[in-house]
């Protein structure tokens, strides 16, 4: 087992943020078993503070605890992955309307920096790159639009469809589509809230009809998916 230490322990969201950056990128399974011990081993951390990190996850709705039995990758049902896309629907349309009202140029910069990122991603085939991506643009909207409730709200939704697409993926549902991204800022960028809205519940419509709903057992090897951390 690979053992990784440092002079310095890392920080509660330091550790997290890299657990949330591996189920972004499909690098964790739904499901998977996130002991303490290993993870303690894998970031150098105490068992103490790798509790506190799955806590912290857990609030998120990204990690289940359970008891007598430990902590798992949330594993959302058929039911429970309706639900979010639903929110979704509820939700991002507000987020659009929002940032088109206060639209900046630097806001304008941060989209299309975005856009290039993922089309950089496109062109070199980075598939782990194209679905973290994919889930930060969404976040990025939030942000942009300024409200701290609702940031909150779309990472905890990022990472539940992120894990849905995994637990229930089918071949078109992989990642969201670059040209739906670009369509949507594009209508931001001209101030038309009403088309990024229906633009953005048509791109949501159509990765919740790509998906299967049966999915398939992984394991995970912990030490390798945190090799860097």
């Amino acid at each position: 087992m690979r053992t990784k230490k440092s002079d310095k322990e890392k920080t509660i969201e330091e550790i997290a943020e890299k657990i949330y950056t591996a189920i972004l990128e499909h690098r964790l399974a739904p499901g998977t078993k996130l002991g303490e011990d290993r993870l303690a081993t894998i970031f150098g951390a105490s068992r103490t503070r790798i509790r506190d990190v799955l806590a912290h996850l857990a609030n998120e709705r990204v990690v289940d605890l359970v008891p007598q039995r430990g902590a798992f990758v949330a594993k959302p049902s058929v039911e429970e992955a309706s639900d979010v896309f639903e929110a979704r629907r509820l939700i991002e349309p507000g987020i659009i309307r929002r940032l088109a009202s206060r639209l900046d140029s630097k806001m304008l910069a941060s989209l299309r920096e975005q856009q290039r990122k993922e089309a950089d991603a496109l062109r070199l085939h980075d598939e782990r790159a194209i679905v973290r991506l994919s889930g930060e643009f969404h976040n990025l909207l939030a942000e942009l639009a300024g409200n701290t409730a609702l940031i909150r709200c779309m990472r905890e939704l990022s990472s539940l469809t992120c894990l849905t697409i995994f637990l229930y993926d089918a071949p078109t549902a992989t990642s969201c589509r670059a040209d739906d991204h670009a369509n949507i800022i594009a209508a931001i960028a001209a101030k038309d809230s009403a088309k990024a809205e229906a633009l953005m519940l048509q791109h949501l419509d159509e990765i919740e009809k790509s998906l299967k709903l049966e999915g398939a057992r992984y394991f995970a090897d912990l030490e390798t998916i945190f090799q860097d951390a």
